[in-house]
């Protein structure tokens, strides 16, 4: 239902539906959500509406981010890996087993296994998540991590195979819950969007190195055992590193304030993460004070408010303008058809004559280079320019590539270079905008009290819908064909880019308590 104001301007007038009006006022409001103004209620938050930039030494930041974001190097070594390694495991010379003989479904379950792990983990998050808190929570994903790859590489059969799969699925699930989080709840704010959308760079790290991995491998006797195998030690690096790193200060104060713990105690312990974190002598003022001033925010959100979040309120007021926001961008993230436009990459790079493409492994390094190249731009940009700007003219361009895919299977495929073009534009407009954008913006949209469970329903919203793009694609090809394919994923793009123009918001800047009390109003 609209809001009575929005109903008024859709009314026909003499001049007909004023539906130019009514999107002209939404975007306002989408840039009245970002100002320093609080018109509503009567009350100011807790915080100065221009915080000064916390001092900080970019040396102190470097393992609070490098560890937790070895969990998407992760995920993104099984995305690579995997595609060398069912190409040896059902090979009978190269698979080394006597059960290399697959069938399409056994060979879904393999490929597929940690997708749906990934989904058994994001609903594991939900209910566990503010319970073990962020560095807890990735200690445990490296647990699942260690023991699928395991499991997973000396698999002495198929079942044993897909268990193995399913447990690194289940780490995929909570480390892409609480690795953002972490990240995000322990960085300075004014580089807060850098550092999140790093993590997305090292996911693409990870699958680079996957490809490479299965590069190297893909012509050794069951290659695809060192190919899984080759995460083991990744995972024993991100449980140790998550050991020695301290909590997020924010987690502990969330617990101060739900009285889950003495109040003085838990805020001492804040104050010496902080300290930790940010390479301080212990004790020290500035650390003091930050806890301090998050700490009267956080008391001004809950004193009306009693209890735990529970599911049906991330469904209700700042929380439901969260995840509108936060599981938008993740479902239009894949919705608008990136695994299917890299499942046609080597055949339009085959098709333009390039001799790489008939080596599959080589084609998936040389987009495995270039999304890393377009990544790392984002991540250099983000805090410069905001979010909308890279997500507005990402995704505009999305939608030309995709229409130009579909030209190119419908009436130009006499002009393969029209086709490399359109797939290289896409991949670079994907990898500065939903890619890296989408989680930056989950993991900081969030009220404190929501945002655990609330990132957790938002990465099972990912997940869920890779799922459905992935099981939909095979046949949508037969019943669409290639062209209409390409259209229908240009349709969803068109209107992802007018939910980002009208409904995402700008948080450049923004302390995480500032975007609660500015934005989600």
């Amino acid at each position: 239902m609209l809001p009575a104001n929005d109903r008024d301007l859709l009314r026909p007038s003499e001049s007909g539906f004023s539906f130019f009006g009514w999107t002209r006022q939404r975007k306002m409001q989408v840039k009245a959500s970002s100002a320093d103004s609080n018109i509503e209620g009567t009350r100011e938050p807790l915080i100065s509406s221009k915080e000064s930039p916390e001092v900080f030494t970019w040396s102190a930041l470097i393992l609070p981010f490098l560890f937790p974001a070895l969990g998407g190097v992760l995920f993104g070594y099984d995305i690579g890996a995997t595609s060398g390694a069912s190409v040896s495991l059902q090979s009978a010379e190269l698979s080394g087993t006597t059960w290399y003989n697959l069938s399409s479904i056994q060979t879904g379950l393999v490929v597929s296994g940690s997708l749906y792990g990934a989904l058994c983990g994001s609903l594991i998050a939900f209910n566990v998540s503010d319970f073990l808190g962020r560095r807890r929570e990735l200690i445990v994903a490296a647990a699942l991590y260690l023991s699928g790859a395991l499991i997973t590489a000396l698999a002495p059969g198929l079942p044993v195979l897909i268990v193995g799969r399913l447990l690194f699925g289940f780490g995929i699930g909570l480390a892409m819950h609480a690795a953002p989080l972490y990240i995000s709840e322990t960085s300075p704010s004014q580089i807060r969007g850098t550092l999140v959308s790093l993590k997305e760079l090292f996911i693409v790290l990870g699958i680079l190195l996957g490809y490479l991995m299965g590069n190297l491998e893909i012509d050794v006797i069951g290659g695809w055992r060192y190919m899984y195998g080759l995460s083991t030690p990744i995972a024993v690096i991100l449980g140790i590193g998550m050991w020695w790193l301290p909590p997020s200060p924010r987690w502990l104060l969330l617990q101060a304030v739900r009285g889950k713990g003495n109040l003085e105690e838990l805020k001492e312990r804040a104050i010496f993460a902080l300290s930790r974190l940010r390479g301080r002598p212990m004790g020290d003022t500035a650390s003091d004070v930050q806890i301090k001033e998050t700490l009267r925010s956080l008391q001004y959100s809950f004193e009306d408010q009693d209890g735990e979040a529970n599911f049906l309120e991330i469904f209700q007021g700042k929380s439901l303008k969260a995840f509108i926001i936060g599981g938008g961008l993740v479902l239009f993230q894949q919705i608008t058809g990136q695994p299917s436009v890299l499942y046609y990459a080597a055949t339009i790079l085959q098709s333009a004559g390039f001799s790489a493409a008939s080596d599959a492994t080589r084609v998936s390094v040389i987009l495995g280079v270039f999304k890393l190249l377009m990544t790392g731009i984002a991540v250099l940009k983000v805090d410069q320019l905001g979010r909308r700007p890279l997500l507005i003219g990402g995704v505009s361009g999305i939608v030309l590539s995709l229409f130009l895919l579909a030209a190119y299977y419908s009436f130009l495929n006499g002009t393969p270079i029209v086709a490399v073009l359109a797939l290289l534009f896409y991949v670079s407009c994907y990898q500065v905008s939903f890619g890296p954008i989408s989680w930056l913006m989950v993991s900081e949209i969030f009220p404190l009290r929501t945002r655990g469970r609330g990132i957790s329903v938002a990465v099972l919203v990912n997940f869920a819908s890779n799922a459905l793009v992935t099981f939909s694609f095979s046949p949508l090809q037969e019943l669409l064909g290639a062209s209409m394919l390409f259209v229908t994923f240009g349709v969803i793009a068109l209107l992802s880019l007018l939910f980002v123009i009208f409904y995402v918001p700008e948080t450049k800047g923004l302390s995480l308590e500032e975007i609660e009390s500015k934005i989600l109003k």
